[in-house]
């Protein structure tokens, strides 16, 4: 007989999902889209962190570039210094 009456009592977690349910059933539909497609949003539009990090390895990338083509003419024109000197 004890467990007809703990059956009857609702737990915590249960009243909690039912108000949440009143409170989403409240709003208008407008109001719903607008958070759907703003949760969207903010699932498909990349992040700083991954628009810096390729920026970054561009930069890095051209200056690699530029570094290696001057070391490359940097030692030619001083092996044509030393032909001239001499």
């Amino acid at each position: 007989m004890g467990r007809k009456d703990a059956a009857s009592a609702k737990i915590p977690m249960d009243q909690y999902r039912k108000q949440i349910g009143k409170q989403d059933y409240k709003k208008t539909k407008p109001m719903l889209k607008a958070a759907r497609l703003k949760a969207e949003a903010k699932k498909t539009a990349p992040g700083i962190k991954e628009v810096s990090l390729i920026l970054v390895a561009i930069l890095v990338l051209l200056l690699a570039c530029y570094a290696f083509f001057y070391l490359n003419l940097s030692e030619e024109d001083d092996l044509g210094l030393e032909k001239d000197g001499n």
